[in-house]
């Protein structure tokens, strides 16, 4: 999630997802360690980027062992803040955030969802996915009450940044952009951007880029 500290960390923060698939499967295998060399093979990366995408998190390998294996999922679940709850809302309820608002793997990595905002009189009122469907117009009101740390602009790119002006006038200071526009906003908030149309031409699900 976005987080000033984490902002000069953005490349190594997109690999360790990676990372963690690896060492999960380490884990299922029941292997104690696992050394950066093997993470990096399985990645086609050089080991000592690995151990320096690593480092970040805290965690210290063991010479000739390489990385406790449950110490470093945790380590890295932990870096990702995959171990806490944040409470996030969506602002724009067609089709990618009706998609968003229902993905499991948010919620399993401690997203909640709590609800989604619109301007069609036609959605509001109801639900997507069990997330209740608000009126914009209302987005400071209920901020207030749901108290949501993360916004997710999923509206169309022409009133993205109308919609970033909403979302920091409600007080919220972390914004997930997936429109293509950059987005300008005060120095106390924190954008990040998901460019799915770089994801498509990598040939990979997504790809992120941090905007400031």
């Amino acid at each position: 999630m976005p987080n000033h500290k984490k902002i000069s960390f953005a490349p190594s923060i997109r690999r360790l997802p990676s990372y963690l698939h690896i060492i999960r499967s380490a884990q299922a295998r029941s292997e104690e360690y696992i050394s950066g060399t093997v993470i990096a093979n399985e990645l086609n990366l050089e080991p000592i980027q690995v151990r320096k995408d690593l480092a970040i998190t805290g965690i210290v390998g063991k010479p000739k062992k390489g990385y406790p294996v449950t110490e470093l999922i945790a380590s890295i679940e932990h870096y990702l803040g995959w171990d806490t709850n944040h409470r996030a809302i969506i602002v724009g309820a067609g089709n990618l955030g009706s998609a968003l608002s229902g993905y499991q793997e948010f919620r399993n990595h401690g997203l909640n969802i709590l609800a989604a905002f619109d301007t069609d009189p036609a959605k509001i009122g109801k639900t997507i996915h069990g997330v209740p469907i608000y009126s914009l117009d209302d987005l400071e009101n209920e901020s207030a009450a749901l108290k949501p740390e993360i916004a997710i602009i999923t509206v169309p790119s022409p009133f993205a940044q109308s919609t970033c002006d909403t979302i920091v006038a409600s007080g919220i200071r972390a914004i997930w952009n997936f429109t293509n526009v950059k987005l300008r906003v005060p120095e106390t908030v924190a954008v990040w951007r998901e460019d799915l149309s770089s994801g498509y031409a990598g040939n990979i699900p997504c790809q992120s880029s941090l905007e400031k």
